[in-house]
């Protein structure tokens, strides 16, 4: 049985896919903090469309009012 239901390949594509959009949309507006992103078993179903626009909610949650820009 594949760990959490899924294959290797499937759970490396999730992982590679969130590190490019946390690099790319969220590490430059959150300045220095630790966060933790849990994907849940729906984001292995997701385009890379919705998983940005997933970042980019948790860009504007977490992120400074005067880095929104």
């Amino acid at each position: 049985m594949p760990k959490h239901g899924h294959r290797i390949v499937d759970r490396n594509r999730l992982r590679r896919r969130l590190s490019e959009l946390v690099r790319t949309e969220l590490l430059a507006h959150i300045g220095r903090t630790d966060l933790l992103i849990r994907a849940l078993p729906e984001a292995y179903r997701a385009s890379f469309d919705a998983l940005r626009d997933d970042v980019r909610t948790l860009r504007r949650r977490f992120a400074p009012k005067e880095s929104m820009g």
